[in-house]
């Protein structure tokens, strides 16, 4: 993260000064910790003074800690393994803002310590933005917690209701959770980087090692190989594909609770670990089709990110592929929920080589017009907005007052 000192511009103008608060941060890899660490690098490239506060994670090194990031108790999040989600924390923020007190809070995830962000930000008369991330209330479903979704949809929506505004990433979802009771809802959009997600960094060494010659399909997934993420959709999709066609490989990128057994299960499929970076780059370009389909997703990053290297994408038609994929022109969009389809649709990519052809070449195009800058730019915007209605909230609180110790006085 840029911008490491918690003080005031030496030139005497002041920095606006954003704190996040957010149980995910890098190195931690899941789209809420991408996300973040894109706003903030925005934030901090356009002169903004930025502080995070997260829980400590088990296992890394404090040593290097950027002085900007304070570090709160947590205990670890079920399913999620190394990660922790912050304890009640409103002392300790209390005292934390009144020290450095910032300009507007943003609550990036909804644990116990965003709630205790989101109550003490009131009570100081701090302005909050909150993002809405995760769709938690689903997935307590896949952990055999579903007794406690509608407690759990309660509690997300009291919480969002209680800041200025609560964030989504998609119009689509703004208007689902508006419909829910959620208040003052507002779009803001996601990036990619299609520098470093390019088809350009396609590896034929790579696709030798998965047992691929030139004309061989590499059928590629991204992300938590856990429950929410309907995995077993996927493998489904692949064997029917192999009873067509058997050298199509099936890659699977990434970590979850999920892999032990399915490796176990599937000895065939190729599991190649949790990549970053150049290399997780290098991983999507050497895929040929990209098949997503989780039902679970606020957004879906990982989708943007094989559009940008190039790849055939079979997802459904919510989240990032509503937005972004145009059907039969970037990518293949199937029914929510409609399995059949989403089988049918991965099967027709294999068959149909040049609509495949097409589909990968006019993706690229498209995700390089998506840019993070223009979504950091927003971002900033709706900052801007929430800092200056919480001053003219308090400049008319402040004239109340005033009049009523006069009227007290004659």
């Amino acid at each position: 993260m840029q911008g490491s000192a918690l003080s005031r511009s030496i030139s005497g103008i002041d920095q606006p000064h954003t704190c996040f608060v957010t149980e995910t941060y890098p190195p931690e890899i899941n789209g809420v910790a991408l996300t973040v660490a894109r706003l903030i690098d925005g934030l901090a490239a356009r002169g903004h003074l930025v502080s995070v506060v997260r829980p400590y994670q088990r296992g890394s090194d404090c040593s290097g800690v950027d002085s900007s990031v304070t570090l709160v108790r947590g205990l670890p999040l079920p399913g999620y393994t190394g990660l922790q989600f912050g304890l009640p924390a409103g002392g300790f923020l209390k005292r934390l803002w009144t020290k450095q007190r910032p300009d507007v809070v943003y609550v990036a995830t909804e644990g116990p310590l965003g709630w205790s962000a989101m109550r003490a930000a009131r009570r100081m008369n701090i302005a909050a933005l909150s993002g809405f991330h995760t769709n938690y209330h689903c997935y307590s479903r896949h952990y055999r917690l579903g007794c406690l979704q509608a407690l759990v949809f309660r509690y997300l929506r009291h919480l969002h209701n209680g800041t200025a505004e609560t964030l989504v990433p998609s119009i689509e979802l703004r208007d689902r959770l508006q419909g829910l009771g959620f208040k003052n809802v507002n779009l803001l959009g996601r990036g990619v980087d299609s520098d470093l997600f390019r088809p350009q960094r396609r590896c034929e060494e790579l696709r030798r090692c998965w047992g691929l010659r030139d004309r061989d399909v590499a059928m590629l997934y991204v992300g938590r190989i856990a429950p929410e993420k309907n995995l077993g959709l996927a493998l489904k999709a692949y064997r029917a594909i192999r009873g067509m066609n058997s050298s199509v490989k099936f890659i699977l990128v990434g970590d979850g609770p999920l892999k032990t057994a399915l490796q176990k299960e599937h000895p065939d499929l190729i599991f190649c670990g949790t990549q970053t970076g150049e290399q997780l780059a290098r991983h999507y370009a050497s895929g040929d089709i990209f098949v997503f389909p989780s039902e679970t997703e606020t957004f879906g990053n990982v989708t943007l990110e094989a559009m940008a290297s190039g790849l055939g994408v079979v997802a459904y038609d919510y989240a990032a592929a509503k937005s972004h994929i145009a059907h039969g022109e970037t990518g293949l969009l199937v029914p929510y929920g409609d399995s059949r389809a989403f089988i049918d649709s991965a099967i027709r990519l294999v068959r149909q080589s040049g609509l495949l052809r097409k589909l990968r070449i006019q993706a690229r195009q498209y995700a390089t017009s998506i840019s993070w800058s223009y979504v950091v730019e927003r971002f900033e915007s709706l900052l801007d907005d929430a800092r200056g209605i919480r001053a003219i909230e308090g400049a008319s609180s402040g004239l109340r007052k005033l009049a009523i110790a006069g009227t007290r006085r004659t």
